[in-house]
């Protein structure tokens, strides 16, 4: 793919990272990636995704706007109240990057409609909100054999990883146990920091630049402020991906 005059504009700071370049942004182009949940963490991703220049997005929702949203998920406003939110951020991502194609999908995510809901996607976002929608939608990833970019936030703190089994662990080796449902304070600047961060693992990984965190969590503690990461190892009887 040769970029054309505007294009060279448009991506002029981004092509001047050493690896990028061209191909990189030519990889990009042709790029897939799914986003599931396009609120918190979603938003600050999928927007910083399309103005990257990845080729197709598809963000994934089945919610729609409420007030309660408007605090950290910037695609909407007080007047998107009650609207559907993946055709509604589908159509202002294509307004800031009219090169990329975005669709919105109103479907929700389970175990019957994960696993073709990603088909063809070259990376995917776990940008959810609850434990059983993230399980259904890392299965399908490992049946699919895609990487899931993971992240999730509670108060000031965030977690990121990538999960590729059988070169990394699973989100279920993750998971030490079910926790209880519990509706977590969310200041807008967390999911902010985490969307961005789950961005910048999946550029890695399509333009192959950098070392994206497979196997190592990264945990951003925002009320000291500190940066960790640990390594993270597999369940040798993962439900999940102990046969991979």
């Amino acid at each position: 793919m040769s970029l054309d005059h505007d294009e060279r504009a448009l991506y002029e700071r981004q092509l001047a990272l050493p690896g990028w370049g061209e191909e990189g942004q030519a990889l990009l182009g042709s790029a897939s990636v799914f986003v599931a949940g396009i609120g918190g963490l979603g938003c600050p991703a999928a927007v910083y995704l399309a103005l990257a220049g990845v080729g197709r997005i598809v963000v994934c929702d089945s919610d729609a706007v409420e007030r309660s949203n408007l605090n950290r998920q910037f695609l909407y406003n007080a007047g998107d109240l009650g609207r559907g939110k993946a055709r509604l951020a589908a159509e202002r991502l294509r307004v800031m990057n009219q090169r990329v194609e975005v669709t919105g999908v109103d479907v929700e995510i389970d175990r019957s409609t994960a696993g073709s809901l990603i088909a063809g996607a070259d990376v995917v976002l776990d940008c959810l909100d609850n434990i059983d929608t993230r399980i259904a939608l890392s299965r399908a990833t490992i049946s699919a054999g895609i990487p899931m970019v993971h992240a999730a936030v509670s108060d000031l703190t965030g977690y990121l990883s990538v999960f590729d089994p059988p070169e990394t662990p699973c989100f279920e080796c993750f998971l030490a146990h079910k926790p209880a449902a519990v509706e977590p304070a969310i200041p807008g600047c967390t999911p902010g920091v985490m969307g961005a961060l789950q961005a910048m693992e999946a550029l890695k990984l399509l333009t192959g630049i950098g070392h994206p965190l497979a196997g190592r969590l990264l945990i951003v503690e925002g009320t000291v402020p500190s940066f960790d990461v640990v390594e993270l190892e597999r369940e040798p009887d993962c439900p999940a991906c102990s046969g991979r």
